[in-house]
């Protein structure tokens, strides 16, 4: 797997995926997605005793066009394949536990290697099927593995 702990997938200026690895740290808040993005994604450390006030969150009318998901990788491995909107296979990388990622644009595939507990957070209310469209993926061999 990569070592840098923030990783950005992007071709031709599009945001594909945007992964945390278990290994980032900085202080305060850092966000890593765009304001324009339906889905946000931040990273936050803050010390002991810290208060953040309490709050509710304002009804704001805001338009989705596209389902953004959050994967959070409690256990196991698993593999994502990135395709662009044509469903042209990009590249793939490989998430463990601990690490998180945002499924910003394009289309993905998954392949389990090793048994995974994952938790999944995106906009609803879900379609079914509906909310996505099905195409055949890869066979092992067009695999492309940054680093490797």
């Amino acid at each position: 797997m990569e070592e840098y702990p923030l990783n950005f997938i992007r071709f031709n200026n599009i945001t594909y995926g945007i992964i945390v690895r278990s290994a980032f740290v900085e202080d305060n808040i850092h966000f890593f997605t765009p304001p324009e993005f339906s889905q946000q994604l931040a990273y936050m450390h803050h010390p002991r005793g810290k208060l953040i006030e309490p709050h509710v969150h304002n009804p704001v009318p805001r338009e989705v066009h596209y389902t953004q998901e959050v994967l959070f990788i409690r256990r196991g491995r698993l593999r994502v394949d990135f395709y662009d909107e044509d469903r042209n296979y990009l590249e793939s990388r490989e998430l463990g536990a601990g690490d998180v990622i945002l499924l910003a644009g394009g289309g993905h595939g998954f392949e389990v290697l090793e048994e995974i507990e994952m938790i999944e957070v995106k906009q609803g209310p879900y379609a079914g099927e509906a909310d996505k469209t099905r195409f055949p993926g890869l066979d092992a061999s067009q695999i492309r593995l940054p680093g490797k």
